[in-house]
């Protein structure tokens, strides 16, 4: 359904009072939706509680009913509603991590909108990093299921204008709260295992966790598609860009002579490189996104260079990979679901 989108910048400093964040929360508690920063990427709002709200979520990004979302709180009040209890070691995490990038899977109480689980027994939760999130959820006086707000299958918007872009006209209203930061979404950690699994790498990285609780382990899942997801980002492909995405695995030598190969085949390419190998090619055109040893300026980077190639401009978009320790395990789960194809040296 078409209908007119309010996009809104609250003052800064955020306050719980300012008139457009009591529109906003007015909206979520109509059963409208709402996008909103957090510190990862802008959020696609709707009241966790009433399932009309959140099937509107469902048919605004296009997205897979079978595709669970993460609640957003602001308080530990709100979690104790969605849970049937928290475990130990999530307390350990909510200590040390919340408010922060890190989705915790615990079991859910049923409180919850049925199409939030998906048909599943448990429920992710997180309390975001960011004013504006916090004082809109505090302002709505209710938790709120909030995937990325972008069409399905779409790089995650870390602006309000990747928002707008792709959901203008599909959504009540868009709260602006500029650049968000970490650039990927939150890490998200099974914790009704005996050892807590991640199933999507993101903000919070595997050593990390390992530093608060004793083992982390990633769920084998990550490798392929599973029939029903556990966690948003799991079984379908996302992030990708309009151009097919080649990721080139192998040496910066390897990824000239892949990049000549394309050009000589008269293939309009776009480069997406760190400094390291951008310095190297001196090619147009070409997006640095950051250096090899600053992985978390990479991150940040990630989806507004995925959504800066056009289809009208380039053929193949060729992008090169990036170490997977630390965030970088995020930034290449990334890279491969939103690659078209892999080409590697060896």
């Amino acid at each position: 359904m078409k209908h007119e989108t309010d996009v809104w910048k609250p003052e800064l400093p955020i306050n719980e009072q300012d008139p457009l964040i009591e529109q906003a929360a007015r909206l979520l508690t109509e059963q409208q939706v709402v996008a909103f920063p957090t510190e990862t990427v802008y959020g696609l709002g709707a009241d966790a509680t009433n399932e009309t709200a959140v099937k509107r979520i469902f048919q605004a990004k296009g997205r897979p009913s079978d595709n669970p979302l993460i609640v957003h709180v602001a308080t530990r009040e709100q979690v104790r509603e969605l849970v049937t209890t928290i475990p130990p070691v999530a307390e350990k995490l909510m200590d040390a991590f919340w408010p922060g990038p890190l989705t915790l899977v615990m079991e859910s109480s049923g409180r919850a909108a049925e199409p939030v689980t998906a048909g599943l027994s448990t429920i992710g939760i997180r309390m975001p990093d960011h004013p504006l999130a916090l004082a809109l959820i505090k302002a709505a006086d209710r938790p709120l299921a909030a995937p990325s707000a972008n069409r399905s299958g779409r790089p995650s918007p870390t602006s309000a204008a990747h928002v707008a872009q792709d959901l203008t006209g599909r959504i009540a209203a868009i709260l602006d709260g500029g650049a968000t930061g970490v650039g990927v979404e939150s890490t998200v950690l099974d914790c009704t295992t005996e050892i807590p699994v991640i199933l999507r790498p993101g903000g919070i990285a595997k050593e990390d966790l390992e530093q608060v609780i004793p083992r982390v382990m990633v769920d084998p899942a990550l490798a392929g598609a599973e029939d029903k997801p556990k966690s948003p980002g799991m079984k379908y492909t996302h992030y990708a860009p309009e151009a097919p995405l080649w990721l080139v695995e192998g040496s910066d030598t390897f990824f000239q002579a892949t990049l000549r190969e394309l050009t000589d085949a008269r293939q309009r390419v776009g480069v997406i490189a760190s400094e390291e190998l951008a310095a190297k090619l001196e090619y147009e055109p070409m997006i640095s996104c950051g250096s090899r040893t600053h992985l978390t300026e990479v991150a940040s980077r990630l989806y507004s260079t995925l959504r800066e190639f056009k289809k009208a401009d380039v053929d193949i978009i060729l992008c090169e990979s990036f170490p997977e320790a630390g965030v970088g395990a995020a930034i290449m789960n990334r890279l491969t679901k939103a690659a078209s194809q892999k080409v590697s040296e060896q």
